[in-house]
């Protein structure tokens, strides 16, 4: 987790953007304020911690190191603060005998702090994250997006289908997770809500 990004292309180098603000794949030393991010994001929508926060950042660290391979982590940047994030989970599809290697993406986890919101930093990490699908190859992405974000990430391409449906696990929700909070709602926000891109914005 370590190519640069910039003005959405996750390929070029963060330095030099308007506002001063970046957008790159995660650092390893990253990983702890990225994880704070989502702590924070699931106070914000009023969500309950079953741990504490000492044992939740060290939990995410150790699983975003352990699932590097298929979840790969943007941060955005001032300067060094880490002050935004976005998520693509990569699936690997059963091949075809016309494309063989075969995946698909689902954004999550789009967050902007507060602070930064209502400046369309929401909308460059989405458009981040669809570069690095495409630089990826995938064959599509999808977002779980809460209300107040669909509008962000249909200005950023997304589209409904009515072929993509879903069904109910047994596994708990994460309330705090279903969108891109203060990405895309309001471009600022992002997943859990996005879930709106910038607070909360996109499915977690």
């Amino acid at each position: 987790m370590a190519r640069g990004t910039a003005g959405g292309r996750p390929g070029a180098a963060a330095d030099g953007l308007a506002g001063g603000v970046g957008v790159r794949e995660a650092r390893d030393e990253e990983l702890a304020a990225v994880a704070a991010l989502r702590w924070e994001w699931v106070l914000e929508n009023g969500g309950r911690p079953v741990t504490t926060r000492e044992e939740f950042l060290r939990y995410f660290v150790g699983w975003a190191r352990e699932n590097a391979g298929s979840h790969r982590c943007l941060v955005m940047l001032r300067g060094t603060e880490v002050i935004g994030m976005a998520w693509l989970a990569v699936v690997r599809r059963v091949p075809s005998p016309r494309a063989p290697a075969r995946a698909s993406g689902d954004v999550q986890c789009v967050y902007v702090i507060p602070a930064e919101r209502d400046r369309g930093l929401g909308g460059r990490l989405i458009d981040a994250v669809r570069e690095l699908a495409r630089e990826a190859g995938l064959e599509r992405v999808t977002v779980h997006s809460s209300a107040r974000a669909v509008p962000a990430y249909r200005r950023h391409g997304f589209v409904a289908s009515p072929r993509l449906l879903q069904a109910p696990g047994d596994g708990v929700a994460d309330a705090g997770s279903a969108g891109a909070a203060g990405a895309a709602g309001s471009p600022g926000g992002s997943g859990d809500t996005p879930e709106s891109p910038a607070s909360g914005g996109s499915g977690g």
